[in-house]
């Protein structure tokens, strides 16, 4: 039970630390501030709920570990490598299709709300 109640408190540590110096978790941040009440009005369900959350969950998610590979690039070296570049970039990509994933189903919730789509 210790370990998960200090793997806890360095999971908060990361995120007051992101949450302080991180613009784009900040951004995500105000999404999942948003997020939360306006997909309760989307939803149709519990389940739509769920998926409407847990997509910018995820997008966050993404994000962090973008963070978390950016972080270990600088502390192995700040001067140009092409393989740093590459680790950099793939984390840049993974945030970019997280973010359309959650457009997606965002929209598809808004369509469904609108039009009857389901």
């Amino acid at each position: 039970m210790e370990r998960i109640i200090k793997a806890f408190y360095n999971s908060l540590r990361a995120l007051d630390r992101l949450a302080r110096t991180e613009k784009a978790v900040q951004q995500e941040l105000v999404l999942l501030g948003l997020a939360l009440p306006v997909g309760w009005f989307l939803a149709q369900s519990w389940t739509g709920y769920a998926i409407l959350v847990g997509a910018v969950l995820f997008m966050l998610l993404v994000e962090v570990l973008n963070t978390a590979v950016e972080a270990t690039c600088n502390a192995v070296s700040r001067d140009f490598h092409i393989d740093i570049q590459l680790a950099k970039d793939c984390g840049s990509l993974a945030v970019l299709i997280a973010g359309i994933m959650a457009g997606s189903v965002w929209l598809l919730a808004l369509a469904g709300r609108i039009w009857g789509v389901a």
